[in-house]
């Protein structure tokens, strides 16, 4: 904490985001009071309000580069822990049935379960002496000052009891929403006299089911995960990949209502049908450790609070709240951390944590993001979204450029940087990279 800090923050919700956002503002602020609908601390396993947290997880490269910034070491705790590590290029992936050339990029991947890597992240926020968790307990809504025009506190009752008990009110100079994709933050604008911000949305209708399976080291041939991953005409896809020292994760992905199913039999049959054997091959014989178990994500949502002309003072909004990424594209994590560092910037530059000021930042973190993951989902059919002409000819490039990086591991290189967010999408229209696309990429 530096010597001007400011009085309380309030973070709703112990997501990932909410964890990065607090360690963040605890540098700022007197003191951070963490609100959970959960039960958190000293728990390592999934919870209720996380129903996503049992299936493939990673940090990838630039978030994972944030997360050591702002945990010193934690990679290694994490790897200490039986959590692997490993270069992202170095993994088995797959486009089109067609495998990408590997590539050694330097950009590291952490795929430990999410509650395990969420577990470690929220005790290194627990230490902080400023710190502190207010656990089951509901964000009913926030308190306005007399005139509206800013948030001085928010109500919250317990999550435990019934509908009739007290409400409770939290002074604070600041409230961050990190309550994910299920934030009333829109609602209780409206009901201030604000408008609510526009939303573009892109309906994916995917589903993961996901299953465990005791680790055997022939399942994986020396990588990390293997990884075919859903397209246009093999839209059924998995992330198949070591979690523990012997424990490994399978999640299936089905698009626009074509769901990997929970029956053990059935799921194993959608395993067959995967455009490559390599994951059917590993598991059909393999140890189940649970059932299958389903989780559907409806639609990408950004939240356009930026364009917002009137926003009260002392309320932010960030992670899923802000913008929910279809998970396949593994940005999410990321995502939070860009926004947690974009929010640390402004802040050690003297900033006023005003969101007007703010808004547009966290904004400007997002572009790049929403233009993979929305402009990818828009190259499948039956996805529903305005195709414009820059989004049918980004789409042709990179179909051109995944063949061309089954043949040329400097494209695979490039093109991971962008997935990894390490580099614009721009980077892939450099002119020697174009002319390997052109080299390596017919048909």
């Amino acid at each position: 904490m530096n010597d001007d800090a400011r009085g309380q923050a309030v973070v709703l919700g112990a997501s990932i985001a909410g964890l990065f956002a607090a360690r963040v503002l605890a540098e700022h602020f007197r003191d951070v009071l963490i609100v959970e609908r959960d039960q958190v601390l000293g728990v390592s396993g999934p919870r209720q309000g996380a129903p996503h947290g049992v299936h493939a997880h990673g940090l990838h490269a630039r978030g994972h580069l944030i997360v050591e910034e702002l945990f010193p070491g934690i990679t290694e705790e994490l790897r200490a822990s039986g959590a692997p590590t490993g270069d992202l290029g170095e993994m088995r992936w797959y486009f089109n049935a067609r495998r990408l050339r590997p590539a050694r990029t330097g950009m590291v991947s952490v795929t430990a379960p999410r509650p395990v890597l969420e577990g470690r992240v929220r005790a290194r926020v627990a230490d902080l002496a400023n710190v502190a968790f207010l656990e089951r307990h509901d964000a009913v809504r926030p308190v306005a000052s007399p005139d509206r025009g800013r948030i001085v506190g928010v109500q919250v009752r317990s999550s435990d009891g019934a509908a009739g008990d007290a409400l409770r009110t939290l002074e604070a100079d600041l409230v961050v929403d990190a309550t994910g994709r299920g934030s009333r933050a829109p609602a209780w604008l409206e009901e201030l006299g604000y408008r609510r911000p526009a939303e573009d949305r892109v309906k994916v209708g995917l589903a993961y089911t996901t299953r465990h399976y005791r680790l055997r080291p022939e399942m994986f041939d020396g990588v990390q995960s293997i990884n075919p991953v859903a397209s246009p005409a093999h839209p059924r896809g998995a992330f198949f990949g070591q979690v523990g020292r012997d424990v490994c994760i399978l999640s299936l992905t089905g698009l626009l209502g074509d769901h990997p199913p929970t029956d053990p039999q059935a799921f194993l049959e959608y395993v067959r049908s995967l455009p490559v054997p390599d994951v059917y091959d590993a598991v059909r014989d393999a140890e189940p450790l649970d059932d299958p178990v389903r989780f559907t994500f409806p639609a990408s949502v950004r939240r356009r609070y930026e364009r917002l002309r009137r926003f009260p003072a002392g309320l932010l909004v960030m992670g899923d709240a802000l913008c929910s990424f279809n998970p396949v594209y593994g940005q999410g994590m990321s995502v939070a951390a860009l926004q947690a560092d974009a929010l640390r910037r402004h802040l050690r530059g003297g900033g006023r944590a005003h969101p007007r000021e703010l808004l547009p930042a966290l904004a400007g973190m997002l572009d790049v993001p929403w233009q993979i993951a929305a402009g990818g989902d828009l190259h499948f059919p039956g996805v529903e979204g305005r195709r414009t002409l820059k989004v049918r000819a980004g789409n042709a490039y990179i179909a051109r450029l995944q063949r061309a990086a089954c043949r040329d591991a400097r494209v695979t290189d490039a093109y991971l940087r962008v997935a990894g967010l390490m580099e614009r999408p721009e980077s892939l229209m450099r002119p020697r990279m174009v002319l390997r696309v052109v080299r390596h990429g017919r048909r």
